[in-house]
């Protein structure tokens, strides 16, 4: 409007110059432009609030993706610490342990700022979702006024268009010169044939300016732009805080379970230090002592010949057992001269065994001295050197 038909108008003036009727047309043309030129220029520039939310989509995706694999890996981390405990524990290995409670820690310190992040993006994001309309009204009121921003937002049919009387001198305008530039091609062509060519030219710059506000009038429409701001709203306020919220009750959860778990492992640990302290404090040499008993018993069974006295009338085998080869624990001699009196001249005090640990050798009743003198080659081999005086 200010360049093309600015052109077409001095030279159509210039042709013109002997009709006055003509010259007067070309100058309402001028006005109809200019008021058209008036009207777009007092459109708000709403480009200083364009966003480019395909933009913003793609951050948020990349944000989300790391955010996804941090999870997974402080998921994997709890899980490996739950599977070090149970190895921990079964083996009683305190560097293992060791190990793992510092990992509890790490993997504790992580889920509780995880936590706080989240709930930090959660509540702001509530905040905006408690009034988003009010928020972006005040964001865009250094540049788009109240009415356009309350028209976009809402959308109502009770509302009015706030470019609907731009859009509408735009389009009376355009019309009357349409006519004009009509009656000029049907009445000055044959009089004036030169200026048929920007006759044309104004012509065609009108049709374009006809599809640009049919056009410029879909664009201003808020029911496009309504629908995708009350999908944002919906992906936002719902489906985001939702997910928040289950992000925030996974980090609350594991957050507390973390120090249950590092409180067991506590606990065990000094189960394990009070119990090796008990088995150090036990004397090894009290009489009353299991244990010790039990290791007296073995050590005194390692160093006794096990033997049998073989009789082959009777047709049964004795265990008989041979003196011990340590002295100091040998019996005392009034306790045996005790023991020989009260078995003295009883054939069956061989076959008895011996009482006490230290006891020396026993002596041999006469018929048992024959039964070992009788015993052939292959008896010997089977018992061994033991019976060999």
């Amino acid at each position: 409007m200010e360049t093309g038909l600015k052109q077409h108008l001095e030279r159509l003036d210039e042709i013109f110059a002997t009709k006055t009727e003509y010259v007067q047309a070309l100058h309402f043309m001028q006005q109809m432009a200019t008021n058209i030129i008036r009207q777009l220029t007092v459109l708000p520039d709403i480009s200083k609030a364009n966003v480019d939310l395909a933009a913003v989509a793609d951050q948020t995706a990349s944000i989300d993706y790391y955010r996804w694999l941090t999870y997974l890996l402080l998921l994997l981390l709890d899980l490996l610490i739950c599977l070090a405990t149970c190895v921990g524990l079964a083996k009683h290995s305190r560097w293992l342990i060791i190990t793992i409670m510092a990992f509890v820690a790490l993997s504790m310190i992580l889920s509780w700022a995880s936590l706080g992040a989240d709930i930090a993006v959660a509540v702001g994001t509530s905040d905006f979702c408690v009034s988003p309309d009010k928020f972006i009204v005040n964001q865009t009121k250094d540049f788009i006024s109240a009415d356009i921003a309350h028209y976009y937002l809402f959308c109502s049919p009770n509302l009015p268009n706030p470019f609907q009387q731009s859009l509408t001198i735009y389009q009376r305008s355009l019309t009357t010169m349409q006519i004009q530039i009509q009656g000029l091609l049907q009445f000055s062509v044959p009089l004036f044939p030169t200026a048929e060519r920007d006759l044309l030219g104004i012509q065609r710059l009108l049709n374009s300016s006809q599809s640009n506000l049919h056009q410029l009038t879909a664009l201003l429409d808020c029911r496009g732009l309504h629908k995708d701001y009350l999908d944002a709203l919906l992906g936002v306020c719902y489906d985001g805080v939702e997910g928040l919220l289950y992000l925030s009750l996974f980090s609350l959860l594991v957050g507390c379970a973390l120090p249950v778990m590092l409180c067991a492992i506590f606990r065990v640990w000094t189960l394990m230090g009070s119990r090796d302290r008990e088995y150090d404090d036990i004397d090894e040499e009290d009489p009353f002592n299991p244990q010790a008993r039990r290791i007296s018993y073995n050590n005194a069974r390692s160093n006794i010949h096990s033997f049998c006295s073989y009789n082959s009338s009777m047709g049964s085998q004795t265990s008989i057992h041979p003196p011990p080869q340590a002295a100091s624990n040998v019996m005392p001699s009034s306790e045996y001269m005790n023991q020989s009196m009260l078995f003295a001249g009883n054939p069956r005090y061989e076959n008895v065994p011996l009482i006490g640990r230290g006891s020396p050798p026993p002596s041999y009743s006469p018929s048992m001295r024959t039964t070992y003198l009788s015993m052939t080659d292959a008896q010997i081999r089977h018992f061994g050197t033991d019976f060999q005086v």
